[in-house]
Order: C-alpha cells, then sequence, then structure tokens
C-alpha cells in the first residue's frame, strides 16, 4: 500500500468484525511478508490517522495541505503494523495512535524551513512568556515581554509572527509537576459530564414510568411516531383509525405525559422538603 493512500477512502470502507480482524492479524503475524493482508488490517485501521490529525493543530504554510499531513499519518499507520508485536501486551490502537502522532510531528518538523537560530529564539520567547504567565496569572503583553527579555517590542512581533512549527494537544504547558497537557485542559463537547448522565437517566426513567401509565393504544401511537419515525398517516392505516383521530390521541397522549411528569415532579419536591 501507497502511503498516499487516499484519506477520504475511509467513507468507503466496509469494516469487518472483531473475529474476521482477529484472523487477518493471526495470518499476518504468522507471516508478515503477506502484503495483501498487510494492506487489509491498513484500511480497516485507517480512521486512526483522522483521529490524531483532528488533535494536531498545525499552523503551516499553504504548501503543506490536508493530503501531505494525512500522508505521514499513513506512513505511521503502516510503520505501526509491520513493527506490532502483540506479546508486549499494548493494544494495537494504543500503539498505533503513538506511531502515527510521532511520524506526524517528525515528518512537519524535518520540513522546517526556519533557521536554528530563529527556532531558537522563538523558544526562549515562549518559555519569557511561560515564567511571565506564571508571575502575572495571565497571559503577559508584547510591552512586559519585551521588558523581560530586553528586546524591543518589534522585534518580538516579528520572531513570533515566523514561528510556523506544529503544537500537538498532547504538548504539556508548564513546568514540574505544574505542567499539564494542552489537550486536558479542551473542554470535552461530546462526553457527558457526571452530572448530566445522571439527569438523563434519571429523565429516563421517568418518562418510561410515565408512558406505563397511558393506555394501551396511546402509548403505542407514541412509540410509532417518536420511536419509528412514522407520519400520522401511516399510523392511522396501521391501528385502522382516521389521521385526524391519531392527531387527537397524540395531543391527548402528550397532554396526560405532562400531567404525569409534572406530579412526579411535585411528589419529589415534598418529600425533599419534608427532609429538610
Amino acid at each position: 500500500m501507497s502511503e498516499n493512500f487516499e484519506i477520504n477512502s475511509f467513507k468507503k470502507i466496509t469494516k469487518i468484525s472483531d473475529e474476521e480482524l482477529s484472523e487477518l492479524w493471526k495470518e499476518y503475524l504468522s507471516d508478515r511478508s503477506n502484503k495483501t493482508v498487510r494492506d487489509k488490517i491498513i484500511v480497516q485501521y485507517i480512521y486512526l490517522t483522522r483521529y490524531v490529525i483532528g488533535r494536531i493543530k498545525v499552523n503551516l504554510p499553504p504548501s503543506f495541505t490536508y493530503e501531505d499531513i494525512a500522508s505521514y499519518g499513513v506512513e505511521g499507520l503502516i510503520d505501526a503494523v509491520e513493527k506490532f508485536s502483540p506479546n508486549k501486551g499494548a493494544k494495537f490502537e494504543t500503539y498505533a495512535l503513538m506511531r502515527i502522532r510521532g511520524c506526524i510531528i517528525d515528518r512537519i518538523r524535518s520540513s522546517d524551513w526556519l533557521p536554528r537560530t530563529i527556532r531558537k529564539k522563538i523558544k526562549e520567547l515562549k518559555q519569557a512568556s511561560e515564567i511571565l504567565k506564571q508571575k502575572l496569572d495571565r497571559m503577559p503583553t508584547t510591552s512586559e515581554l519585551a521588558e523581560y527579555t530586553g528586546l524591543e517590542k518589534e522585534k518580538i512581533d516579528e520572531i513570533l509572527s515566523s514561528d510556523t512549527g506544529v503544537d500537538s494537544l498532547y504538548d504539556k504547558r508548564g513546568q514540574g509537576d505544574d505542567s499539564i497537557e494542552i489537550i486536558d485542559t479542551i473542554e470535552d463537547q461530546k462526553t457527558e459530564r457526571p452530572e448530566e448522565a445522571i439527569e438523563k437517566k434519571d429523565a429516563k426513567r421517568e418518562l418510561e414510568y410515565a408512558l406505563k401509565k397511558l393506555p394501551e393504544r396511546e402509548r403505542m401511537l407514541l412509540v410509532l411516531y417518536y420511536h419509528e419515525n412514522m407520519t400520522l398517516k401511516e399510523i392511522g392505516a396501521a391501528i385502522n383509525i382516521s389521521e385526524s383521530r391519531v392527531c387527537q390521541l397524540h395531543a391527548q397522549a402528550i397532554m396526560k405525559l405532562r400531567n404525569i411528569l409534572s406530579s412526579n415532579r411535585n411528589e419529589r419536591l415534598a418529600k425533599s422538603i419534608c427532609k429538610i
């Protein structure tokens, strides 16, 4: 498989079962010269490259494209498949993520066009900025940075504007025991907070309880409408009543649910007050 594997082709990939994937691994580990089996395995894990790319912040000139970064990721994935040893106890996904990330960052940094002296000055300015941030409890201004380093503000702006490297969300900020990975400072909008998960679980339990209190026909109507995504007309045909009647029963069922749920909340509130 070429490292120029079309990254967008992951949409066309047919995922195989865990059992089938396990069989592919057994076949490949018994004969690592079998490139056909190797390529089949790579295709099944190509999604890992997209995962890593989404967690690496790249600030590069237009000469670097998404396809470039993706191809570096595929190189890392190929390397991971070829070198993976299950005897070491690590999951392949964990090992592959490290190899993919490392390959992307190494390839980008090896293409760094900035002189070493400029790169050194950028590093020194960032360190100075971090020190001032700890002292001031906020990001320092350019004037404060200039006073601390003895450089002119214009020179600082010039140096920092030439910074076109790559920052990983796994890079650390801070010093010593207080250092923390960038990714740990970003809120995961897709992951529920514990309190949200509990609230959702309670709401689901209340709704299930309320639904059981409805007459069977109204309960079935709501299931067909909200769970099966059937239209009112289709529901009417299914239970042999008119569409207008289905509409009436739907409104009636919703009103009953609201009353039951409201009653449950009032009961909980009353019990809570009694415990105070």
